[in-house]
């Protein structure tokens, strides 16, 4: 059963899923997790991500600071221009195929908030040579690194 479910996984991962946002800054798109504690997570946008990315742990949106504390559900899967990213001591979490398929990504520095790096996070970033894991971390889902 755990097979199925894992095969399962991996074939969302790798299909396309239009894109929906809440709103866009700086070329990042976002979603609002919640409009109470004013949190956004980055999510995939009309463009792919590429070249270097140093995500902001704050973002201001219609005069609003929000706080990112995640890295959304397949938000740069398939940016194979992507090269390097940095992720912020704000955000949380690390969803399920946020990163897979970056083939190009090489380096990737992990925030010390993060406690969470779901399923499939990181599947298929096969020039991946540097990844800074924190002590924060306290779980890793299956085929996180496939």
């Amino acid at each position: 059963m755990k097979s199925l479910v894992l095969a399962v996984m991996g074939l969302l991962c790798s299909m396309s899923v239009s894109a929906y946002h809440d709103f866009e800054v700086d070329g990042i798109y976002y979603n609002i997790i919640s409009i109470t504690d004013l949190t956004v997570e980055v999510t995939n946008g009309d463009n792919k991500y590429s070249g270097e990315i140093i995500l902001p742990s704050t973002i201001t949106y219609k005069s609003k600071s929000l706080r990112l504390t995640r890295i959304g559900y397949d938000a740069f899967e398939h940016c194979t221009n992507l090269t390097s990213i940095e992720i912020p001591n704000s955000v949380t979490s690390i969803e399920t195929c946020a990163f897979s398929y970056c083939s190009n990504l090489k380096s990737i520095t992990i925030g010390d908030a993060v406690t969470r790096i779901s399923t499939y996070a990181f599947e298929e970033c096969t020039n991946l040579t540097s990844i800074e894991i924190p002590n924060s971390v306290t779980s890793i889902g299956d085929n996180a690194f496939r």
